[in-house]
C-alpha cells in the first residue's frame, strides 16, 4: 500500500488501557476484558475496498498486512500477555468454497507480533448462515446466536485470550464466540478487530 492511500486510512485511537467505542457495544451482554479495532469501517471508502478484496477477491496478503500493524500498535500500547490467538471461525462448507478464513493471516499476524499461540482449531462454527453483509441489524443479532462451539474446553481453561475478527457492527458474532469461550473456566477474552462501524 502507498504511504499517501495509508495516511488515508481511518485509523481510531482504541488500545487496551481507555474505554472506547467498541468497548461499549458489549457492555452488559458478555465479559470481553477489553476491545480495539484498528480501522474504522465506512460504507464508501479504502477499508471497505481492503475487506472487500481480502474477503472475495482471494487477497489474503491484506489480513497480514492489517495484522502486522495491528499487532504491532497493540504491542506498545500495553496489552496484557495473551496465550492465545484465535479467530472467528467460518463455516467448513463455506470455508471449503472460499478456501480460506479471512481473519487466519491477521489472526497470525498478531500472535507473532504478541508471540503468542495462534490456534484455528479450537472454535467451531455449528451453522451454515448466509452472508449477513444484505441484513439489517436485528437480523444479524439473531442468527448469530448459538452458532459456535469450543471443541475442547479444557485445553483453554485459564487462557487469556484475543479473539480476532474482520468486522464488528453489532457484535452479534463477537457475542456469540465468547459465550462458547467462557464455558471453559477461568478464560479472560479480549478482542482485536480490522475495523469497527461506528
Amino acid at each position: 500500500m502507498c504511504t499517501l492511500c495509508r495516511d488515508e486510512i481511518p485509523l481510531t485511537d482504541h488500545n487496551y488501557d481507555t474505554e472506547n467505542a467498541l468497548d461499549q457495544v458489549f457492555f452488559g451482554r458478555i465479559d470481553i476484558k477489553k476491545a480495539a479495532a484498528l480501522l474504522y469501517f465506512e460504507e464508501h471508502g479504502i477499508v471497505k475496498n481492503l475487506i472487500h478484496n481480502l474477503k472475495y477477491k482471494g487477497q489474503q496478503q491484506i489480513g497480514g498486512f492489517l495484522g502486522e500493524w495491528f499487532g504491532s500498535r497493540i504491542c506498545s500500547l500495553g496489552i496484557p500477555e495473551i496465550d492465545l490467538v484465535v479467530p472467528v471461525p467460518l463455516h467448513p462448507k463455506k470455508l471449503k468454497k472460499r478456501g480460506y478464513n479471512q481473519v487466519e493471516e491477521f489472526g497470525k499476524h498478531i500472535a507473532s507480533c504478541l508471540h503468542a499461540a495462534f490456534d484455528d482449531s479450537i472454535l467451531l462454527k455449528s451453522r451454515n448462515t448466509p452472508t449477513q453483509t444484505t441484513k439489517n441489524r436485528w437480523h444479524r443479532w439473531v442468527h448469530q446466536m448459538e452458532e459456535y462451539q469450543v471443541q475442547q474446553p479444557g485445553l483453554i481453561e485459564g487462557k487469556r485470550i484475543l479473539l480476532v475478527d474482520d468486522v464488528v457492527t453489532t457484535g452479534a458474532t463477537v457475542e456469540s464466540c465468547s459465550k462458547a469461550l467462557h464455558n471453559a473456566k477461568g478464560v479472560e477474552i479480549y478482542l482485536g478487530v480490522m475495523a469497527y462501524v461506528a
